[in-house]
């Protein structure tokens, strides 16, 4: 891996790099960084926010490499069409292609007949296009000397936008020579940062992170006492907000009602879900990223891929299921820089709501007649066949068919050897699906927490996300409110009474320590707040310890 400081050779070849062929005059640190490590033939695994300039980084790196084409790994159809006209248009002598269902044979033949000739082409194409072999030796025979994979939280299982089609990738991008790797996230947990590099295969990655904290948002978080409350209260904080905004929310029903409500407040509103026909949707969010609506109401079906850079407040009608997505989603507030409101509001029905979306452990009898089913069945299996063999529904298929998918590539088992229900393969997926729930549940609590929380919001975010950064923002409702300062005061004062007094468990634990949990197994520490330690565990999740209690019965300690 190279040095943490590029040469200064290098970095002015990418300065100009960028001048010349892209329109960038300025290129930043990180920036340079990540460049000059695939320029050494390493990975990067980058994460930093929407907006901030992460493409510019596979580009670069791209028109640099003069081996071979770029291959770039995006989940979204719009969104691969959107980077492709971003490079056709805004880059100099750079060809961009979609390889997808969308494209007609004449169409895909031209994109492989530049990318054979013309190694500054960058191909874009979904996970699923790489998984299907024609495709993927063409892609081989073209020899690409760097890929990308947008959207790269997708590939993890502890992250919000859990994508199955992922779960190959790492084998696949061996099929294809495997050039070297940059994954992209705007926003990582440490456990999700693992998971894209264990998923991925990534080489010994280097970690190009973002400061994450957001010092243009104002964030703020209410508890209503009922529905009625929690609609008088979002109707009010649109009211106050000038310029386009978000409002997010849990269900489609409650999206629909609020846009409603909205327009009948003299607002410019509408609605955005799953639900919605595919061109209805394409159609309302065109109307939004071009100024034309005023408020969109959404579903969680909105955001990923869009870089809207005045969106000047992002409003939650519900608690999210975790402040992973909490923060993705409060995030696309702000991103040129200028003034932004977060308000988060919920009730204690949003968190029963979160446990009941969160996905339920399949039965053992159901994991062994898939099992059955897949050593049948000859390559990959015809999903509707399998749900009428098994008797199961489609979403329960799925469900299984992803941990299979995923416990063999975890633990490089064969699916092929199918027991009884005792398997050992039928245990490991249960438990798999056991320790996502676990995870997924603390990560509900911790959401709670936020809620609760009495001290700077965003360094409680902060921390959540392994940034130990340790002043308060001084502008969240906390801090305004000198909630932030009376609990800073209160933490310190215990901390030192417990030091004077010879506590066994003052200064026991740091940030970033490794710890171990007689019943909990190994975990990290992500926040260590007077009394309370933080842990992350790998298979418990979050958890807040009270700390003079594990210390004195012994269930924590140093790993």
């Amino acid at each position: 891996m190279p040095d943490d400081r590029p040469a200064e050779e290098t970095v002015t070849r990418i300065a100009e790099t960028a001048r010349a062929r892209f329109g960038i005059e300025e290129v930043r640190g990180w920036q340079s960084d990540a460049v000059a490590t695939l320029l050494e033939g390493c990975d990067v695994l980058l994460v930093q926010p929407t907006g901030a300039g992460k493409s510019l980084a596979y580009q670069l790196a791209g028109a640099l490499l003069d081996s071979g084409p770029t291959l770039v790994v995006s989940p979204l159809l719009a969104l691969q069409q959107d980077q492709v006209t971003s490079l056709e248009e805004g880059a100099e002598g750079v060809r961009a292609f979609r390889v997808s269902s969308m494209e007609g044979e004449r169409a895909r033949e031209e994109a492989f007949e530049t990318a054979r000739t013309d190694p500054s082409t960058f191909l874009f194409l979904a996970p699923e296009q790489l998984a299907r072999a024609e495709t993927r030796e063409q892609v081989a025979a073209l020899r690409p000397a760097l890929v990308a994979v947008d959207e790269a939280h997708c590939v993890s299982s502890w992250g919000h936008d859990f994508r199955p089609d992922y779960l190959r990738l790492g084998e696949l991008l061996e099929a294809v020579g495997r050039p070297p790797v940059i994954a992209l996230t705007a926003t990582a947990a440490p456990p999700v940062r693992a998971d894209i590099a264990e998923r991925l295969r990534l080489r010994e990655p280097r970690l190009v992170l973002a400061d994450l904290a957001r010092p243009n948002l104002d964030l703020a978080a209410v508890t209503c006492r009922d529905e009625d409350e929690r609609r008088r209260t979002v109707l009010e904080a649109v009211a106050a907000q000038p310029g386009q905004g978000i409002v997010y929310t849990r269900t489609r029903r409650l999206a629909e009602e609020l846009a409603e409500a909205l327009r009948a407040s003299g607002r410019n509103a509408t609605h955005y879900h799953a639900g919605l026909r595919t061109r209805l949707r394409d159609e309302v969010q065109e109307e939004f990223m071009t100024g034309g609506t005023e408020v969109l109401v959404a579903t969680s079906a909105f955001g990923m891929g869009i870089d809207k850079p005045d969106i000047r407040f992002v409003v939650h009608a519900q608690a999210p299921e975790s402040p992973d997505v909490y923060y993705q989603e409060a995030g696309r507030a702000g991103r040129d820089g200028e003034p932004a409101t977060c308000l988060l509001c919920s009730g204690d029905g949003d968190f029963s709501l979160a446990r009941f979306f969160a996905p339920a452990v399949p039965e053992p009898g159901d994991v062994t007649a898939v099992l059955a089913g897949l050593a049948r069945a000859d390559g990959d299996p015809d999903r509707a066949a399998l749900g009428e063999e098994t008797g199961l529904s489609r979403q329960k298929l799925g469900r299984i068919l992803n941990l299979v998918e995923e416990e063999v590539a975890h633990s490089g088992g064969d699916r092929d050897d199918v027991g009884e229900e005792d398997d050992p393969m039928v245990a490991r997926v249960v438990e798999r699906a056991e320790a996502h729930r676990r995870v997924q549940q603390t990560r509900i609590e911790m959401m709670r927490r936020y809620v609760e929380s009495t001290t700077c919001r965003q360094r409680f975010l902060l921390h959540y996300f392994g940034d130990d950064h340790e002043e308060p923002c001084g502008h969240c409702d906390n801090c305004r409110s000198g909630a932030t300062e009376q609990h800073d005061r209160t933490v310190a004062e215990r901390a030192e009474q417990a030091a004077e007094g010879g506590a066994e468990w003052a200064g026991r634990f740091e940030v970033e320590q490794q710890v171990r949990h007689r019943e909990f197994g190994p975990g990290v520490v992500v926040e260590v707040e007077g009394e309370r330690v933080t842990v992350l565990f790998e298979q418990g999740g979050y958890r807040t310890l009270d700390l003079p209690t594990v210390v004195e019965s012994d269930v924590l300690e140093p790993a």
